[in-house]
């Protein structure tokens, strides 16, 4: 059994000083994948740097106290890569994948957005992107025995029982038409799978971001915007996901919660 778990820190030393360190040495996950760690590699906590028991891959922003992805694995990985080839995107710390046995995992952080903006239409060139990437990325694995599991923010909501403001929310960036059918072509073209939803095919919910905005959190207010996508045999192997919602407004340590995702799969792990 592989476990893995993706969650955007918000920050990821703010995150270290709330609960995430504690999270992080409790979790059963064999991969973490982390989004949002504004943080370059040599400001963050050695523990967090390069944590003992585990192999740690970080993609650097070039503005400093933005974005930022990291990846950690229990298993070692055979070749990392930061960035997916899109010039505009490849120093803006928004991707970076590990090529493990038997399978390439990748932690997005796919751009916000804000309509009428210029963010708008940066996340839309991204988009635009790194869809062809994903079938590249795709192909070379099956070439190389290798599923892919591409987990993170992708910052959208894809269907009106992923948030629960839907109807208020359909002329802002994350619930735009066209985003959402950006995301529908992901999976019927692209050949990958919102895991989560296959194995928690009823709604609304479970959300995994809530603002810190009034009483969001409280009311489960919240968004479905990270997600564990993965090409159709890997996704077929899913066998539980669990949100792991703070129990509480002052419990959090982000305003997103951890999805951790089962798979059923062989993969060499080692003991803990």
């Amino acid at each position: 059994m592989l476990t893995v778990s993706t969650v955007n820190v918000n920050g990821l030393r703010a995150a270290a000083k709330k609960g995430f360190t504690e999270w992080f040495a409790a979790t059963r996950a064999d991969v973490v994948a982390c989004q949002e760690v504004r943080a370059s590699p040599d400001l963050l906590p050695a523990g967090l740097r390069e944590p003992d028991g585990w192999h740690a891959a970080h993609a650097d922003c070039a503005v400093k106290g933005r974005n930022g992805v990291s990846l950690y694995s229990r298993i070692e990985p055979e070749a990392v890569r930061v960035g997916c080839g899109l010039a505009e995107f490849d120093d803006a710390g928004r991707y970076v994948e590990m090529w493990l046995p038997g399978l390439v995992v990748a932690s997005l952080y796919l751009p916000s957005g804000d309509v009428g903006t210029p963010r708008q239409e940066e996340k839309q060139r991204f988009m635009d992107g790194f869809l062809p990437y994903l079938g590249e990325v795709r192909d070379k694995a099956a070439a190389d025995g290798r599923e892919v599991l591409v987990l993170g923010d992708w910052n959208i909501a894809h269907a009106e029982i992923d948030l629960k403001n839907w109807k208020g929310n359909r002329k802002n960036s994350g619930f735009l038409p066209e985003e959402r059918a950006w995301l529908t072509r992901v999976f019927d073209e692209a050949g990958y799978a919102d895991v989560h939803r296959r194995l928690v095919p009823d709604g609304p919910g479970p959300y995994t971001w809530w603002s810190y905005r009034g009483r969001a959190f409280d009311n489960d207010a919240g968004w479905r915007i990270d997600y564990h996508v993965a090409t159709e045999n890997l996704a077929a192997r899913a066998r539980e996901a669990t949100v792991e919602r703070a129990p509480s407004y002052d419990a959090r340590w982000s305003d997103h919660a951890p999805l951790t995702v089962t798979y059923d799969v062989d993969v060499p792990v080692p003991a803990r």
